[in-house]
């Protein structure tokens, strides 16, 4: 039995679904079909669809945002119309973004607004479920930076998988560009496609 492998990692939904849909129709011998993603949602829509066509399938971490999830197929299902499984692309109460333009949070006294600042960030590590990106840039970008008093909680969020980005032109700005010290830094068009894809956005 031969294994058939679809690289999907980069993917969004349903992008990882269609590929493996496509190879599973292609594969004209018993075989096992491995889907490599990088991310949870992909892996329970492909175990999803799996289910539907009964296909035995396992899946398992391989390493950081890397998950390969595998099919076991008995006898090649040709050009046989496969029901397409009911996709999720995003998950209940996910697609969590915090975008943050300043370091200080309110208006009034800046010293109270840095200190509710740092609680802030804080309060987001203790959260059930982590946000999938942090976007810091204005003001925000003196957060991510060597000296920032909330950069042992971002380097703990960044540790637990939560994508830490910040404002390239604003770190230029500010002449931060070599003292950044989490993350990575990012342009305005990725700003964009992060705030435009997030199923919720929350703001300081």
């Amino acid at each position: 039995m031969r294994a058939v492998v679809v690289n999907a990692v980069g993917e969004q939904c349903p992008i990882p679904v269609v590929k493996a849909a496509r190879a599973l129709r292609e594969m004209r011998q018993p075989g096992t079909l491995e889907v490599h993603v990088d991310n949870e949602i992909a892996v329970q829509n492909l175990t999803r669809m799996a289910a539907g066509h009964n296909l035995t399938a396992c899946w398992e971490k391989t390493g950081e945002r890397e998950y390969v999830v595998s099919m076991e197929v008995a006898a090649p299902v040709g050009e046989a119309p496969l029901e397409e499984p009911e996709l999720v692309c995003v998950p209940a109460g996910g697609g969590l973004l915090v975008a943050v333009d300043t370091d200080v949070m309110g208006r009034g006294s800046e010293d109270l607004g840095r200190t509710l600042m740092k609680g802030f960030l804080f309060a987001v590590t203790q959260l059930p479920r982590l946000p999938e990106t942090m976007l810091f840039y204005n003001g925000g970008a003196k957060l991510t930076v060597e000296g920032s008093e909330s950069l042992e909680d971002l380097k703990n969020l960044e540790s637990q998988g939560v994508e830490i980005l910040t404002c390239g032109t604003c770190l230029n700005f500010y002449g931060l560009t070599e003292r950044l010290a989490v993350g990575s830094a990012t342009n305005m068009y990725a700003i964009v496609e992060k705030l435009a894809g997030a199923a919720r956005v929350i703001k300081p």
